[in-house]
């Protein structure tokens, strides 16, 4: 079988897009999806903290084109992206529901939901209301959600997550992987995903 990880953060507006494809383009390609939920904070600190500098001291120009580039992806993706008022979001307790969601087998529901909240309905989803509404959404217990994002187990699997993408080379989200060494970074690479995808499971038939 044809292995393939998506690692992502939902604090990401372009993982949010390649998100609103993925599956599409996995169930096309009939291979399953290795969801692998990170901390893209933990990311940026170890191996790209330029990206803090690009933030803060955009380029003008390129500022410009950005905002609309964004915009162009969001309707060819129909999807909302908007500016929401509390950026860049801590996401830390929603990654980790995220990896709770995944063990519920519902983990495409509630990151879905929780994109579209954050991105669509600019909430602050950092908030343990937020959180709570989320997991109401999709049917997860918010109470008990909240017991199992304290514990140590969830704790230790998304800190192991977002290494393990930093020890394989990732340097943001969304980070995928086909077959374990084949890499690609970024909404814009799923052309490429796809082919190689479609690649993989011929040579696996």
């Amino acid at each position: 079988m044809v292995h393939f990880e998506f690692y992502f953060d939902i604090s990401s507006p372009w993982t949010y897009l390649a998100f609103s494809r993925i599956e599409e383009i996995a169930d096309k390609c009939g291979v399953d999806i290795d969801w692998k939920p990170i901390l893209v904070g933990g990311v940026f600190n170890s191996v790209n903290e330029s990206v803090y500098e690009q933030r803060a001291n955009p380029h003008p120009v390129k500022g410009r084109y950005y905002v609309k580039d964004l915009q162009d992806w969001a309707r060819f993706c129909g999807i909302e992206i908007g500016a929401p008022p509390v950026f860049p979001v801590r996401a830390v307790n929603l990654m980790r529901a995220a990896l709770v969601a995944l063990d519920a087998g519902c983990l495409p529901a509630f990151s879905r939901t929780a994109f579209h909240a954050y991105w669509g309905e600019l909430r602050d989803v950092s908030q343990p209301e937020e959180l709570a509404e989320i997991c109401t959404r999709v049917g997860l217990d918010p109470a008990e959600t909240a017991e199992k994002i304290a514990g140590d187990d969830i704790k230790s699997r998304l800190r192991a997550n977002t290494e393990e993408l930093i020890a394989r080379g990732g340097f943001g989200s969304p980070s995928m992987f086909i077959n374990g060494a084949d890499m690609y970074f970024g909404n814009d690479r799923l052309p490429l995903v796809e082919a190689a995808l479609a690649r993989a499971v011929q040579a696996e038939s």
